[in-house]
Protein backbone atom coordinates (compact mmCIF):
# COMPACT_ATOMS: atom_id res chain seq x y z
CA UNK A 1 0.00 0.00 0.00
CA UNK A 2 2.64 2.51 0.80
CA UNK A 3 4.67 1.57 -2.17
CA UNK A 4 1.94 1.93 -4.46
CA UNK A 5 1.30 4.98 -2.99
CA UNK A 6 5.25 6.57 -3.34
CA UNK A 7 4.72 5.50 -6.70
CA UNK A 8 1.97 7.42 -7.18
CA UNK A 9 3.71 10.22 -5.87
CA UNK A 10 6.23 9.85 -8.46
CA UNK A 11 8.92 8.37 -6.90
CA UNK A 12 10.78 5.56 -8.61
CA UNK A 13 11.04 2.77 -6.13
CA UNK A 14 10.63 2.08 -2.44
CA UNK A 15 12.26 0.04 0.17
CA UNK A 16 11.47 -0.78 4.10
CA UNK A 17 13.46 -2.10 6.78
CA UNK A 18 14.24 -2.17 9.96
CA UNK A 19 15.13 1.06 12.26
CA UNK A 20 17.96 0.27 14.61
CA UNK A 21 21.84 0.50 15.02
CA UNK A 22 24.20 0.52 11.60
CA UNK A 23 26.78 -2.11 13.05
CA UNK A 24 28.82 -2.21 9.90
CA UNK A 25 28.40 1.47 8.87
CA UNK A 26 29.92 2.97 12.81
CA UNK A 27 33.59 1.56 11.99
CA UNK A 28 33.72 2.75 8.65
CA UNK A 29 32.23 6.42 9.46
CA UNK A 30 34.59 6.55 12.05
CA UNK A 31 37.63 5.73 10.39
CA UNK A 32 36.37 7.88 7.72
CA UNK A 33 36.33 10.56 10.46
CA UNK A 34 39.59 9.89 11.53
CA UNK A 35 40.98 9.96 8.51
CA UNK A 36 39.69 13.81 7.90
CA UNK A 37 37.91 12.90 4.66
CA UNK A 38 35.72 15.16 5.79
CA UNK A 39 37.37 18.30 4.96
CA UNK A 40 35.98 21.10 6.32
CA UNK A 41 32.85 19.53 6.63
CA UNK A 42 32.71 19.68 10.13
CA UNK A 43 28.43 19.10 10.61
CA UNK A 44 30.24 15.37 9.88
CA UNK A 45 31.51 14.95 13.07
CA UNK A 46 28.06 16.01 15.05
CA UNK A 47 25.13 13.57 16.30
CA UNK A 48 27.75 10.48 15.91
CA UNK A 49 25.38 8.28 17.63
CA UNK A 50 22.32 9.65 16.05
CA UNK A 51 23.66 9.19 12.54
CA UNK A 52 24.26 5.36 13.12
CA UNK A 53 21.07 4.82 15.43
CA UNK A 54 17.60 6.60 14.13
CA UNK A 55 15.87 5.35 17.04
CA UNK A 56 17.44 8.80 18.31
CA UNK A 57 15.84 10.80 15.53
CA UNK A 58 12.46 9.64 15.87
CA UNK A 59 10.90 8.07 19.38
CA UNK A 60 9.88 4.49 19.56
CA UNK A 61 10.95 4.23 15.91
CA UNK A 62 10.41 0.64 14.01
CA UNK A 63 10.82 1.31 10.66
CA UNK A 64 13.09 3.33 7.48
CA UNK A 65 10.77 3.97 4.72
CA UNK A 66 13.65 4.57 2.14
CA UNK A 67 12.30 6.64 -1.29
CA UNK A 68 14.39 7.44 -4.57
CA UNK A 69 13.88 10.05 -6.74
CA UNK A 70 14.95 10.79 -10.04
CA UNK A 71 16.23 13.48 -11.44
CA UNK A 72 17.96 12.32 -14.81
CA UNK A 73 17.48 15.05 -17.24
CA UNK A 74 16.39 14.71 -20.80
CA UNK A 75 18.14 18.17 -21.94
CA UNK A 76 21.75 18.60 -20.96
CA UNK A 77 24.00 22.15 -20.89
CA UNK A 78 25.74 23.32 -23.68
CA UNK A 79 28.88 21.41 -23.99
CA UNK A 80 31.11 24.71 -24.39
CA UNK A 81 29.58 25.67 -21.00
CA UNK A 82 31.25 25.47 -17.43
CA UNK A 83 29.31 22.40 -16.07
CA UNK A 84 27.13 21.71 -12.89
CA UNK A 85 26.13 18.80 -11.49
CA UNK A 86 22.60 17.13 -12.98
CA UNK A 87 20.92 17.06 -9.94
CA UNK A 88 20.93 21.36 -9.85
CA UNK A 89 19.37 21.58 -12.82
CA UNK A 90 15.78 22.24 -11.63
CA UNK A 91 14.01 23.17 -8.38
CA UNK A 92 15.88 22.58 -4.86
CA UNK A 93 15.22 18.93 -4.54
CA UNK A 94 14.82 19.40 -1.00
CA UNK A 95 12.09 21.69 -0.91
CA UNK A 96 10.08 19.33 -4.11
CA UNK A 97 10.59 15.85 -1.89
CA UNK A 98 9.75 17.33 1.45
CA UNK A 99 6.22 17.95 0.23
CA UNK A 100 6.01 14.44 -1.42
CA UNK A 101 7.19 12.96 1.99
CA UNK A 102 4.29 14.94 3.99
CA UNK A 103 1.97 13.39 1.22
CA UNK A 104 3.26 9.94 1.50
CA UNK A 105 3.33 10.84 6.09
CA UNK A 106 -0.36 11.99 5.54
CA UNK A 107 -1.62 8.95 3.29
CA UNK A 108 0.20 6.69 6.18
CA UNK A 109 -1.97 8.18 8.62
CA UNK A 110 -4.99 7.93 6.97
CA UNK A 111 -4.64 4.26 6.37
CA UNK A 112 -3.10 2.90 9.44
CA UNK A 113 -3.75 5.76 12.02
CA UNK A 114 -2.15 7.28 15.02
CA UNK A 115 1.35 6.85 13.25
CA UNK A 116 4.69 9.23 14.70
CA UNK A 117 7.49 9.93 12.12
CA UNK A 118 9.65 12.61 10.46
CA UNK A 119 10.77 13.10 6.46
CA UNK A 120 14.37 13.29 6.26
CA UNK A 121 15.50 15.06 2.78
CA UNK A 122 19.49 15.31 3.24
CA UNK A 123 18.81 17.76 6.39
CA UNK A 124 19.83 15.82 9.47
CA UNK A 125 22.30 12.96 10.24
CA UNK A 126 20.79 10.34 8.16
CA UNK A 127 23.03 7.50 6.29
CA UNK A 128 20.45 7.38 3.74
CA UNK A 129 22.46 5.51 1.03
CA UNK A 130 23.12 2.55 3.66
CA UNK A 131 19.44 2.67 4.51
CA UNK A 132 18.55 2.69 1.21
CA UNK A 133 20.78 -0.20 0.68
CA UNK A 134 19.72 -2.16 3.59
CA UNK A 135 15.98 -1.72 2.12
CA UNK A 136 16.92 -3.06 -1.25
CA UNK A 137 16.73 0.02 -3.75
CA UNK A 138 20.44 -0.91 -4.96
CA UNK A 139 24.09 -0.98 -3.53
CA UNK A 140 26.67 0.72 -2.21
CA UNK A 141 28.81 1.38 -5.48
CA UNK A 142 32.84 1.49 -5.38
CA UNK A 143 32.15 5.82 -5.97
CA UNK A 144 29.74 5.24 -2.55
CA UNK A 145 26.91 6.00 -4.35
CA UNK A 146 23.59 3.64 -4.53
CA UNK A 147 23.40 2.28 -7.82
CA UNK A 148 20.41 0.08 -9.00
CA UNK A 149 20.88 -1.81 -12.21
CA UNK A 150 17.58 -0.68 -13.63
CA UNK A 151 18.14 3.03 -13.57
CA UNK A 152 22.03 3.55 -12.50
CA UNK A 153 22.07 6.30 -9.95
CA UNK A 154 20.56 9.24 -10.84
CA UNK A 155 18.65 9.64 -7.91
CA UNK A 156 17.57 11.63 -4.88
CA UNK A 157 17.49 9.68 -1.38
CA UNK A 158 14.75 10.56 1.18
CA UNK A 159 13.63 8.68 4.72
CA UNK A 160 10.79 8.54 6.19
CA UNK A 161 10.83 7.20 9.61
CA UNK A 162 8.16 6.20 11.38
CA UNK A 163 7.23 4.15 14.49
CA UNK A 164 4.98 1.32 12.89
CA UNK A 165 6.53 -1.82 12.43
CA UNK A 166 6.09 -2.82 8.56
CA UNK A 167 7.12 -5.59 6.04
CA UNK A 168 10.96 -5.30 5.66
CA UNK A 169 12.85 -5.87 2.55
CA UNK A 170 16.05 -7.59 2.08
CA UNK A 171 19.44 -6.13 0.49
CA UNK A 172 20.30 -6.42 -2.75
CA UNK A 173 23.77 -7.65 -4.11
CA UNK A 174 26.72 -5.79 -5.50
CA UNK A 175 27.38 -5.05 -9.02
CA UNK A 176 30.39 -3.71 -9.38
CA UNK A 177 32.33 -6.76 -10.42
CA UNK A 178 36.21 -6.26 -11.47
CA UNK A 179 34.89 -2.52 -13.01
CA UNK A 180 37.19 0.52 -11.73
CA UNK A 181 35.70 3.03 -14.12
CA UNK A 182 34.62 5.43 -11.64
CA UNK A 183 37.92 5.24 -9.82
CA UNK A 184 39.85 5.33 -12.98
CA UNK A 185 38.31 8.98 -14.54
CA UNK A 186 37.93 11.09 -11.23
CA UNK A 187 39.71 14.12 -12.38
CA UNK A 188 41.33 14.55 -8.56
CA UNK A 189 41.48 10.91 -7.00
CA UNK A 190 39.43 11.44 -4.95
CA UNK A 191 38.21 7.79 -4.78
CA UNK A 192 41.05 6.64 -2.89
CA UNK A 193 40.06 2.86 -2.70
CA UNK A 194 37.03 1.35 -3.97
CA UNK A 195 34.29 2.64 -1.79
CA UNK A 196 35.87 4.81 -0.11
CA UNK A 197 35.32 8.63 -1.23
CA UNK A 198 38.35 11.15 0.38
CA UNK A 199 35.37 14.02 0.60
CA UNK A 200 38.17 16.73 1.05
CA UNK A 201 39.38 15.88 -2.77
CA UNK A 202 36.27 15.88 -4.53
CA UNK A 203 35.05 18.84 -6.87
CA UNK A 204 31.57 19.04 -5.06
CA UNK A 205 33.52 19.40 -1.84
CA UNK A 206 35.93 22.33 -3.58
CA UNK A 207 32.89 24.27 -5.00
CA UNK A 208 30.41 23.77 -2.85
CA UNK A 209 31.12 22.83 1.19
CA UNK A 210 34.38 24.53 1.05
CA UNK A 211 34.58 28.58 1.87
CA UNK A 212 37.84 29.78 1.89
CA UNK A 213 40.23 29.69 -1.60
CA UNK A 214 40.42 26.61 -3.80
CA UNK A 215 43.89 25.08 -3.48
CA UNK A 216 45.98 26.04 -6.07
CA UNK A 217 47.53 22.41 -6.69
CA UNK A 218 43.97 21.61 -7.62
CA UNK A 219 44.35 24.09 -10.80
CA UNK A 220 43.77 22.07 -14.24
CA UNK A 221 41.97 19.16 -12.60
CA UNK A 222 38.25 20.49 -12.56
CA UNK A 223 37.55 19.87 -15.77
CA UNK A 224 35.28 22.79 -15.86
CA UNK A 225 32.88 21.62 -13.63
CA UNK A 226 31.67 24.97 -11.76
CA UNK A 227 29.05 23.24 -9.41
CA UNK A 228 29.33 19.83 -8.36
CA UNK A 229 30.81 17.31 -10.35
CA UNK A 230 28.96 14.03 -12.05
CA UNK A 231 32.32 12.03 -13.59
CA UNK A 232 32.41 9.24 -11.64
CA UNK A 233 28.25 8.87 -11.96
CA UNK A 234 28.72 10.10 -16.15
CA UNK A 235 31.52 6.96 -16.48
CA UNK A 236 29.35 3.79 -14.77
CA UNK A 237 27.99 1.69 -16.97
CA UNK A 238 24.81 1.00 -14.88
CA UNK A 239 24.07 4.80 -15.77
CA UNK A 240 23.29 3.87 -19.88
CA UNK A 241 20.22 2.65 -18.50
CA UNK A 242 19.32 6.30 -16.63
CA UNK A 243 15.88 7.31 -18.14
CA UNK A 244 14.57 11.16 -18.18
CA UNK A 245 12.03 12.12 -14.85
CA UNK A 246 8.85 13.63 -15.39
CA UNK A 247 8.92 15.71 -12.44
CA UNK A 248 7.86 18.86 -13.56
CA UNK A 249 9.85 20.84 -11.10
CA UNK A 250 12.98 19.94 -11.82
CA UNK A 251 12.70 20.83 -15.57
CA UNK A 252 15.82 23.02 -16.32
CA UNK A 253 15.72 26.50 -17.05
CA UNK A 254 16.41 26.94 -20.40
CA UNK A 255 18.67 29.73 -19.95
CA UNK A 256 20.75 27.69 -18.11
CA UNK A 257 20.96 25.49 -20.99
CA UNK A 258 21.95 28.12 -23.50
CA UNK A 259 24.82 29.05 -20.98
CA UNK A 260 28.40 29.83 -22.83
CA UNK A 261 31.51 30.56 -20.37
CA UNK A 262 31.44 34.19 -21.49
CA UNK A 263 27.62 34.30 -19.45
CA UNK A 264 29.23 32.40 -16.50
CA UNK A 265 32.18 34.80 -16.22
CA UNK A 266 30.21 38.14 -16.71
CA UNK A 267 27.16 36.65 -14.27
CA UNK A 268 25.36 39.45 -12.35
CA UNK A 269 23.03 39.24 -9.19
CA UNK A 270 20.32 39.90 -11.00
CA UNK A 271 21.04 36.90 -13.50
CA UNK A 272 22.44 34.52 -10.69
CA UNK A 273 18.49 35.55 -8.92
CA UNK A 274 16.63 34.96 -12.06
CA UNK A 275 18.17 31.34 -13.50
CA UNK A 276 18.90 29.66 -10.13
CA UNK A 277 15.92 31.35 -8.18
CA UNK A 278 14.31 28.07 -6.82
CA UNK A 279 17.49 26.26 -7.38
CA UNK A 280 20.38 24.38 -5.27
CA UNK A 281 22.98 26.27 -6.75
CA UNK A 282 21.52 28.82 -4.21
CA UNK A 283 23.76 27.16 -1.91
CA UNK A 284 27.32 28.38 -3.04
CA UNK A 285 25.88 31.87 -3.12
CA UNK A 286 26.75 34.26 -5.95
CA UNK A 287 30.03 34.99 -4.54
CA UNK A 288 30.95 31.48 -4.08
CA UNK A 289 30.09 30.85 -7.75
CA UNK A 290 32.21 33.35 -8.89
CA UNK A 291 34.99 32.48 -7.13
CA UNK A 292 34.88 28.84 -8.73
CA UNK A 293 34.49 30.60 -12.24
CA UNK A 294 37.82 32.48 -11.69
CA UNK A 295 39.44 29.33 -10.71
CA UNK A 296 38.48 27.66 -13.44
CA UNK A 297 39.11 30.73 -16.22
CA UNK A 298 42.35 30.80 -14.53
CA UNK A 299 43.67 27.36 -15.18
Amino acid sequence: MIKAESKRLGFLSCGISRAGFLEEEAPRLENWLNKNMHGQMFYMENHFDKRLNPTLLVDGAKSVISLLLNYYPSEFQNKESYKISKYAYGQDYHFVIKEKLKELLYFIRTEIGEVSGRAFVDSAPVLDKAWAAKSGLGWMGKNTNLITQKVGSFYFIAELIVDVELEYDAPTTDHCGSCTACIDECPTNAIVAPYVVDGSKCISYFTIELKENIPTEMKGKFDDWVFGCDVCQDVCPWNRFSKPHSEPLFQVNPELLSFTKKDWEEITEDVFKEVFKNSAVKRTKLEGLQRNVEFLKNK
